[in-house]
């Protein structure tokens, strides 16, 4: 074989090879952030693309939210409570060129921020607003989390506290005072309805001791009642007053004494 010709053979292969070193996919969830000879030179949209082996290097960087567990922490609340908490923060990337260039690892970062600003947070707040103002605790985390992270180029989505462990001694004075808490609310229920009864059963008394009729018909009424429910023979004792609702009226000359022939 020529020897000109297996040199160009040669060559022409070695380009082939250099160029498909050279081939890169980037995904649609990432972008390439191209480097050459360690400078930055450009950055690369999804789609098929093509770096110099050798001369540049490609650093693809992901653009999905990331879900990021916070591990526990021991913190001490504002009123002096020892708790553990743990968080997830919801992140993701929006610079990829300063996420590459402007720190080491983003995703280590903003771990350990978390972790900071957790314990911070949680030693600014009282235990009852741990526990029942979630949601302002949760708005206070993302705010600082996404401030210090904002030069990175990364934006935090959201934060959840997910847990807040108490000492068992906490735990049961918590319960105690919830019990408690319970037991007021019954008293303050039951009092409201012994008072409601009370104005009732003054209201009624006042409508019937204007009206004869009315105790009449009360009367009979709780007869009714007994019969219902009683299967024994009960004896009431009738006022007289009631009965005369029930006599016909005597006339004038009915009730004048008969003349003695």
């Amino acid at each position: 074989m020529n020897p000109v010709l297996a040199a160009l053979a040669g060559v022409f292969g070695f380009v082939i090879l250099y160029l498909l070193a050279g081939i890169r996919v980037v995904k649609q969830w990432e972008r390439g952030i191209v480097l050459r000879f360690g400078r930055y030179a450009g950055l690369y949209e999804p789609g098929l693309r093509f770096i110099l082996p050798g001369i540049d290097r490609m650093l693809p960087v992901d653009l999905r939210i990331v879900a990021l567990d916070v591990p526990k922490q021991e913190a001490i609340t504002m009123d002096n409570v020892p708790v553990r908490v743990d968080a997830v923060v919801f992140f993701r990337v929006v610079e990829p060129v300063d996420a590459v260039l402007r720190i080491r690892n983003y995703y280590q970062a903003t771990s350990q921020i978390s972790q900071t600003t957790l314990r911070s947070v949680v030693g600014k707040h009282h235990l009852d607003q741990l526990l029942s103002e979630r949601e302002e605790v949760n708005a206070a985390l993302r705010t600082i989390i996404d401030e210090e992270t904002d030069s990175w180029g990364v934006e935090v989505m959201m934060v959840e506290v997910k847990d807040v462990a108490l000492p068992e001694s906490m735990q049961r004075a918590i319960a105690r005072q919830a019990e408690a808490e319970r037991e007021k609310r019954a008293k303050i229920i039951h009092a409201d309805g012994e008072r409601a009864a009370a104005e009732n059963l003054a209201a009624a008394a006042r409508v019937i001791a204007g009206n004869d009729v009315a105790i009449q018909l009360r009367f009979l009424q709780t007869l009714t009642e007994v019969a219902t429910e009683q299967n024994s023979t009960t004896i009431f004792p009738v006022p007289i007053d009631i009965l005369k609702a029930f006599m016909p009226a005597r006339t004038a000359e009915d009730s004048a004494p008969a003349a003695i022939e």
